[in-house]
């Protein structure tokens, strides 16, 4: 049995919000509805949204409301990182 294929959404695309430049992928899987939002930033960090949204439109708007909110921050996990002992 193969991988199932992603669908990419068309409205995928590259933005800048304050100075730093980011990914927004929107996918899912062939035969499958619903879709993954996922930003991914210049170093490759992924934030990924826990639940799928219905629609790509749906999912693109969520991300642009998260902008309108919080900016950059709403991707930066800075705080959330915990650096390994150094040995």
């Amino acid at each position: 049995m193969s991988d199932p294929n992603i669908v990419n959404s068309g409205l995928s695309r590259k933005i800048t919000v304050e100075g730093h430049d980011y990914q927004i992928e929107i996918y899912r899987l062939e035969g499958e509805a619903a879709w993954t939002l996922e930003v991914v930033d210049r170093q490759g960090m992924s934030t990924v949204w826990d639940e799928p949204f219905k629609s790509d439109a749906e999912a693109l708007a969520e991300v642009m409301s998260a902008i309108e909110r919080e900016g950059a921050a709403a991707f930066r996990e800075d705080a959330n990182v915990i650096p390994f002992p150094k040995v």
